[in-house]
């Protein structure tokens, strides 16, 4: 396995902890069943970014099954924290989000799905915790776009599209003066509690 995820740890880092970098998250940790499911679509050619369609390109299921398992069970230190500077407004507006979302926008909380400790919950919706600023605006800007897509119904694309760009910032600002937890491991399933039908979790 070691040498077989030697193209993955190039750029998210030996054990998967992330890098510098905001363009390569934090895999390790996250759950099996959403690392499979993007290493599928990157190998269908459904999310797009070609060093990494390039990588997955012709590696089968239970090949990337592997390597999803692999990363889930890892538990490394959390990088440094990359906190973005945002005043209080900002702040204010970010947390209310993560934490209550806005009804009046039709849009959920953040912990709703993906875990009351932001550590996501299995088995298809990742952490949140310890990924870059940037690297959180620009996934939720494709989501928003229509470059990125989830498996049907596709409940991220229905948060994104409710988003503005400032609540995009915001969000991308609490979240990354989040301290990590000290068990960053996700939920259970918890379908009851998720306010929106989401097909990465069948």
């Amino acid at each position: 396995m070691e040498a077989r995820v030697q193209g993955c740890v190039t750029c998210h880092g030996q054990s998967g902890q992330g890098t510098n970098n905001g363009y390569f998250p934090r895999i390790a940790g996250k759950p099996a069943g959403y690392l499979y499911n993007q290493l599928v679509a990157f190998r269908d050619g459904t999310r797009h970014y070609a060093p990494m369609n390039y990588l997955v390109a012709y590696l089968p299921d239970a090949y990337l099954k592997e390597i999803a398992q692999h990363f889930a069970s890892q538990r490394p230190p959390f990088a440094p924290a990359d906190a973005m500077k945002a005043d209080l407004e900002t702040m204010r507006r970010g947390g209310a989000l993560v934490a209550g979302g806005d009804a009046g926008k039709g849009i959920p909380a953040c912990v709703a799905c993906h875990g009351v400790a932001l550590t996501g919950m299995e088995p298809g919706i990742p952490g949140l915790v310890g990924l870059r600023p940037t690297y959180v605006v620009a996934q939720l800007t494709r989501w928003r776009v229509g470059e990125r897509h989830a498996a049907e119904p596709d409940c991220m694309k229905r948060v994104a599209t409710r988003l503005s760009d400032a609540d995009m910032n915001a969000v991308a600002a609490f979240l990354s003066q989040q301290a990590a937890p000290k068990d960053p491991s996700p939920e259970p399933a918890n379908v009851v509690r998720m306010p929106l039908a989401c097909g990465s979790q069948k």
